[in-house]
């Protein structure tokens, strides 16, 4: 989410308070807590307070993380956010275990319970928006040189020497000229007495043992040995199963059960229920649970007959485009520059085009699920993938009826990100295992098979754009206007925190382009989607970089330009961009457009692309060739500049996974409604990226120096683009809808 900016911090320096070990974590004695304080603008600023106290009074107002350090040496890590396959727990130890001179191998990072504390992003606890590193960075570096400095100060007194005369050395207190030393857990209860300092120094990066190093990831062994515990591994004692059957048309309700009877009768079942939206049945085991829920002869109520304000009977994936494509209106002004209405006005060429792309399912491995159990004191423990504990708390707290601090979230590791683990309604699980579970009496988990997956899961939005370009008489730009239409996750989800009147996830990647356009006009108009719609990998970014950056193709080909020489020639303001755009036509040995023909004989050309996501900067370069009418991508190029990096290794498997999520929605994905229905219920009808047309994928990582960006997302949006400009090339076609699987592609 582009939007939510890490807070800007005029004092680096983040105070670091202890925190009483009777306080937040009720861990055991002796154990060293450090909680990070984030210094606010004067009127922000909170009381500071010792002891369980010092926890923040509401959220947003400290950056926090816990560090705990046992007697016996054991050291364990209370992270702010969810571990989900991007590295993040890694990451973290990486960053304290610099400071604090410990190898993160030895770190056992957990995600931390709901709390204020863990409000680390605007205010906000969250794991997305390629976030995590890039906004706890500093603060995870002070919380390990605090704690150093105090482990320091422990030993000097309990040897009696002087603190300066005192090194350490991955996890011991060394002091050199006795041969003597102490580790951290024999220091740990010492340190904890005492009052941590504001000033301690910060490693100089030229000192880096870890930072900037590729660390083996801490989950590699779990995952490779199948000890990794996800949601829908939970088991507990006396749990039972819950199956759902979902209505067939968003919105709509079940008005009768012919034959609940009969099922109740079946073999295992132990209830039949009705619940928003839908019917369940639970059972002694999942399986037996879902042959029942799939024998209820169920009515449901009846949508409305047509139209895109609901979930019609007759709505459409293509009713919905048309009705994006058909909005009227002036728009809502989202960016402007110099005066594009005299540009255009003195034009010697003018280029339009219209750009669209689908709705798209996340389609992630893990199924949906969630555990819930009541405690005899009325109470609730909640085991459910999230991206926002506190947020599930409150939504879980609001469904049982109780208060927030009535309900325990335990997170546990995601089975991949997508931005599937908000929450979006109808689309989420665990309010019906809340409901099932106070039903029941017991701990209920539900598992959602994967058709009711595809028929629940929020879609990532469909999305329309339409360009028009003024060219000059040298076939240059000199004036850009584009007018986004749809409607974003950031304005149906956190509209009430963001209030303006631009929804930044349906224009970013068109707005702030680094491109030399004198003139230019953005604006937005709304069109509310009647599905549930959804974060999904890179967001707006996804579509709208495929949009703009094919479009500037078509500018290069109507002004007689090659479209890299024109994007070098539009970046002249931007050396972190030319030096980008350079490096990837380094890496592919190159940049020709072509067609040209390859060494196997194969008919191929390149298109390339850059893109600007979640504060990180990417040029892609694609090789292309056209196979059985379909396009067949050889190779990706990717150089990003995330400004600096804390582990290269990571980095390159994050561009590599990002990269083939976003070819796979460029050639294969899309999610079809048709009668108000989805059509595809499982990968047989809607596909995905296989090994065959995986192709090579080569990632140049160019440290600038310039304020750390996000991971996680910025490899995706520079692929869709990078593959359709090489189609272009190849076919004398330009498509400006995708997927390309819709197309049957010949050469020229």
């Amino acid at each position: 989410m582009t939007d939510l900016t890490p807070l800007r911090r005029a004092d680096r320096r983040e105070p670091v308070r202890n925190l009483s070990r009777r306080g937040f974590l009720g861990a055991a004695s002796g154990a060293l807590f450090l909680g990070i304080g984030l210094r606010l603008a004067p009127a922000a600023a909170q009381t500071r307070a010792e002891g369980p106290a010092a926890v923040a009074p509401k959220p947003g107002t400290r950056v926090t993380a816990f560090l705990e350090i046992r007697p016996d040496d054991t050291v364990r890590l209370l992270s702010p956010f969810v571990e989900g396959g991007q590295g993040i727990n890694t990451g973290l130890a990486q960053t304290i275990g610099e400071e604090l001179d410990l190898d993160p191998a030895r770190f056992a990072v957990e995600c931390a319970p709901p709390g204020p504390d863990y409000a680390v992003v605007n205010g906000l606890r969250m794991t997305g928006g390629s976030f995590s590193t890039r906004s706890s960075f500093e603060a995870m570096r002070r919380l390990g040189a605090t704690a150093r400095e105090m482990l320091l100060r422990a030993a000097a007194a309990e040897l009696a020497v002087p603190q300066a005369s005192l090194t350490t050395e991955n996890g011991r207190v060394i002091h050199a000229a006795s041969g003597r030393s102490l580790g951290y857990g024999a220091l740990a209860a010492a340190a904890l007495a005492l009052q941590p300092r504001d000033d301690v120094a910060l490693k100089d990066p030229k000192d880096f043992r870890w930072i900037g190093k590729p660390v083996a990831r801490l989950d590699m062994r779990d995952k490779s040995t199948g000890r990794a515990v996800y949601s829908i591994d939970i088991r507990l004692d006396g749990m039972v199963h819950a199956a759902i059957r979902h209505a067939p048309h968003l919105g709509t309700e079940p008005e009768a059960i012919a034959n609940a009877a009969e099922v109740r009768a079946m073999p295992g079942v132990q209830a039949v229920e009705r619940l928003p939206g839908a019917v369940a049945v639970v059972a002694d085991t999942w399986w037996r649970a879902r042959r029942a829920v799939e024998a209820l002869q169920v009515t449901w109520t009846r949508p409305a007959p047509d139209g895109v304000a609901t979930v019609s009977a007759g709505f459409s994936s293509a009713a919905m485009l048309a009705a994006l494509r058909d909005a009227a209106g002036p728009g809502v002004p989202a960016e402007q520059a110099g005066d594009p209405d005299a540009a255009f006005a003195g034009a010697a060429k003018v280029v339009e085009a219209a750009y669209d792309a689908p709705y798209l399912a996340h389609a992630q491995l893990e199924p949906p699920s969630a555990v819930a159990r009541f405690a005899p004191d009325g109470s609730l423990d909640l085991w459910v993938p999230n991206q926002m504990p506190e947020l599930f708390q409150q939504v879980a707290a609001k469904t049982a009826g109780l208060q927030p601090d009535q309900v325990r979230i335990h997170s546990p590791m995601l089975g991949g990100f997508f931005g599937r683990h908000f929450h979006y309604g109808p689309a989420s699980p665990f309010p019906q295992a809340i409901l099932l579970a106070k039903a029941a009496g017991k701990p209920v988990r539900v598992l959602w098979s994967r058709e009711e997956e595809f028929g629940m899961d929020a879609v990532r939005p469909l999305s329309f754009a339409r360009f028009r370009a003024a060219l000059g008489p040298d076939g240059m730009p000199v004036a850009l206007e584009t007018t986004a239409v749809g409607e974003g996750p950031i304005g149906r989800w956190f509209g009430a925190l963001f209030k303006g009147p631009v929804d930044s996830s349906v224009v970013e990647g068109l707005d702030r382009k680094p491109y030399a356009i004198p003139n230019r006009r953005l604006t937005y108009v709304k069109v509310p989607h009647p599905v549930t719609i959804a974060f999904w990998r890179s967001v707006g970014h996804s579509m709208n970089d495929y949009f703009y950056e094919s479009f500037l193709d078509e500018i290069a080909q109507a002004g007689g330009q090659d479209p890299f020489a024109l994007r070098m020639t539009l970046l002249r303001d931007s050396a972190r961009h030319r030096t980008l755009l350079q490096a990837v036509a380094d890496l592919a040995g190159g940049w020709t457009r072509g067609p040209f023909r390859a060494q196997d004989g194969t008919r191929r050309a390149r298109g390339v692309s850059m893109a600007s996501p979640f504060g990180s900067e990417t040029a892609t370069i694609a090789e292309v060739s056209l196979e059985n009418g379909e396009a067949r991508v050889h190779d990706l190029w990717i150089a990003i500049d995330p400004g600096r990096v804390v582990n290269p290794a990571i980095v390159k498997r994050q561009v590599e996974s990002a990269a083939a999520l976003g070819l796979s929605s460029t050639l294969l994905e899309q999610v079809v409604y048709e009668n108000g229905e989805r059509q595809a219920r499982n990968f047989d009808a809607y596909p995905i990226l296989d090994r065959e047309r995986m192709p090579r994928v080569h990632v140049a990582i160019v440290e600038s120096g310039a304020p750390m960006g996000g991971i996680g997302e910025p490899g995706l949006p520079g692929v869709p683009p990078a593959v359709v400009n090489a189609v272009a090339a190849l076919t004398g076609r330009r498509l400006r809808s995708l997927p390309l699987a819709k197309e049957t592609l010949s050469g020229t």
